[in-house]
């Protein structure tokens, strides 16, 4: 039986109820983690506990369209855009009255992470983020890419399509044990873990929020206009200025790692970059003490303005 991460707790945004699970000393240096897709807040499981060990307070929400995180208003577009993702980290800092946190994750959760870093800097004490840069550029979306990177990322166009549509309502969580097994190939995932992931994707908006990401980020589907601007500045490729540890798995089964050089111009705080041995794309719950050591890294980043020396 997988270890569940709970109680939960809830609190009111101007567009969401968000559902959270918290940890750790409420006076301790904040940080959120922020889960990808097809994933849910359990890809924490070892790390939140940890980071609560060490004197933090954790926050771990489920992102908008996953879990019992809700919309407000039934006429609020199920937008799954990445303005859409950044903001609602900022107004969930806002919602716990937490003046800047070190913001960590990975997939959408690390975008919205970069996103958050990128336009509200100052709400920003530091950042980690799987995969470097993941702020899209949607203007050039269409380019292709290397043949067998594009097989790995089949479900980007798979939803661009009414019969995407209709698959992913049907079969959540097969499509999700799809994309987990390409991007995790060395991860012996039990079907507790995907169970209890799965639960997260019965969420009435999730097929929603999921299909409009993905159509938005090709180009095949406008934006919200709540989010124009944001959207807007996004385009231009912000910089991200707040210090910033940034990782890559060695396993990562569609997202090759890097030496992190070809994501350097978009750093221009202190960054530190570190390949991690074995681990795919769920590096949090794959690599659960080397994300530990990256927040306490890029923590420490914060104060000194330099890379530590690992052993």
């Amino acid at each position: 039986m997988s270890t569940r991460l709970e109680p939960l707790k809830h609190v009111t945004t101007d567009t969401l109820e968000v559902a959270y699970y918290e940890v750790g000393p409420a006076g301790g240096p904040p940080v959120l983690l922020l889960h990808g897709f097809p994933y849910d807040i359990h890809s924490y499981v070892e790390v939140a506990p940890r980071l609560a060990d060490s004197g933090y307070r954790v926050i771990v929400p489920y992102l908008r369209g996953h879990g019992p995180t809700r919309f407000l208003d039934p006429e609020t577009p199920r937008s799954g855009q990445q303005a859409a993702l950044g903001r609602d980290v900022v107004d969930l800092l806002d919602a716990l009255d937490i003046p800047a946190a070190v913001l960590a994750g990975y997939d959408w959760g690390g975008r919205a992470a970069c996103v958050a870093a990128a336009l509200r800097p100052d709400r920003v004490t530091g950042l980690v983020s799987v995969n470097s840069y993941l702020i899209q550029d949607i203007s050039t979306a269409m380019n292709p890419i290397r043949p067998e990177l594009e097989a790995g990322f089949w479900y980007f166009f798979y939803f661009l399509t009414d019969r995407g549509h209709a698959g992913l309502t049907a079969n959540r969580r097969e499509v999700a044990e799809v994309i987990w097994r390409r991007n995790s190939p060395r991860w012996a995932f039990e079907d507790a873990d995907l169970d209890l992931a799965a639960e997260a994707f019965a969420n009435p908006d999730y097929v929603d929020v999921v299909i409009h990401s993905y159509r938005h980020r090709l180009g095949h589907t406008a934006g919200s206009a709540a989010y124009e601007e944001e959207e807007r500045l996004l385009a231009t490729a912000p910089v991200i200025a707040v210090p910033a540890v940034t990782l890559d798995g060695l396993a990562d089964g569609n997202f090759p790692a890097t030496d992190g050089g070809s994501s350097a111009v978009h750093f221009v705080g202190p960054r530190v970059h570190r390949q991690v041995p074995d681990a795919g794309h769920n590096l949090p719950r794959e690599a659960p003490a080397a994300f530990v050591q990256a927040i306490a890294e890029v923590s420490d980043l914060a104060v000194t303005g330099r890379a530590a020396v690992l052993s």
